[in-house]
């Protein structure tokens, strides 16, 4: 959907009304999830909240850039998207209570709905050119590419974190919380220092958070207690920081805004669902350490690859 809803924001010259309509649809199907009393009704509420999400993501990304006067602090504004994951984390934990943070969640959208009221609604001018998303894929295969793999080997580290630090380490869920927190803390700082004092290209940004990322993986091998995990938590936080900000930037400045960020988007969240899938059939088969060591296999061939990317 984030493509689709990208490529249509752009060839319509808007931002606010697919801002506004993916936190309607978020705040619907979110809240949906609270009622669900089977599978089924979960996982349609699910397919619901990712088609919402994807209608806004792009255009408010895309909006971010195009409402800033200066670019470098836009990343300030972006940060805001790590500070948004950091407060849904403490929620969980504080409220704990797996079917009433949906409720909590569609508040959420309710109250980010109604401050869109305050934004100006700008109009930009209309990509009418056919065939742009294939040109923006092919002429970006190999950033694209590097990004599917990074991303397949996190995720397929995250679906099994969690159950490791619980299972071998008796950590206990607040304590899980506190790692996560490490991530999407550090990615906050990391994003709002790119706006002041971070001053290089943003294609070099991407490289970095791919490649960066391999050490994390080979330090949580290393990890004996839970603890261990947040200095290497809060190393991806910086990661996601440098490949996020950097991969949007270049795209945004060289093609179609709301067109390129949805790929962008898009490979995220294809390579959110192959990462578990993979994560879950190494976990069965093997153990977790296989999980970390696919991470790091894949990871690697992503840097390999970005470096092909022209700067």
């Amino acid at each position: 959907s984030e493509i689709y809803f990208g490529r249509i924001s752009d060839r319509r010259g808007i931002r606010l009304l697919f801002i506004r309509a993916g936190f309607v649809g978020c705040a619907i199907t979110f809240g949906l999830q609270y009622l669900a009393t089977d599978a089924l009704f979960l996982m349609l509420a699910r397919l619901g909240a990712g088609v919402a999400s994807g209608i806004m993501i792009p255009a408010m990304i895309a909006y971010t850039y195009e409402t800033g006067k200066e670019k470098a602090k836009v990343a300030s504004v972006i940060s805001f998207h790590a500070l948004g994951w950091l407060v849904g984390i403490v929620a969980a934990g504080i409220v704990n209570d797996e079917r009433l943070i949906f409720l909590i969640s569609a508040g959420f959208f309710v109250a980010g709905l109604a401050v869109t009221a305050r934004l100006p609604n700008i109009i930009v001018k209309k990509e009418l050119e056919p065939g742009t998303t294939k040109r923006i894929i092919s002429k970006n295969r190999f950033l694209f590419l590097s990004l599917l793999m990074r991303h397949v080997g996190a995720a397929a580290v995250w679906t099994i974190l969690p159950i490791m630090l619980m299972e071998q380490m008796g950590a206990q869920l607040y304590e899980i919380s506190i790692v996560y927190i490490a991530n999407t803390l550090t990615s906050f700082v990391i994003m709002n220092l790119m706006a002041s004092r971070i001053k290089i290209r943003n294609i070099t940004k991407f490289k970095i958070g791919i490649g960066l990322t391999t050490f994390v993986f080979i330090g949580l091998m290393l990890i004996t207690e839970w603890w261990m995990a947040i200095p290497f938590m809060a190393l991806v936080g910086a990661t996601w920081a440098f490949l996020f900000i950097g991969g949007n930037f270049y795209l945004m400045e060289n093609y179609p805004k709301s067109t390129s960020t949805g790929i962008f988007s898009s490979t995220l969240s294809i390579a959110t669902v192959i990462g578990p899938v993979i994560a879950g059939a190494l976990a069965f088969y093997f153990e977790y350490a296989s999980v970390m060591y696919f991470a790091i296999a894949i990871i690697i061939c992503g840097f390999l690859i970005s470096l092909k990317i022209k700067e």
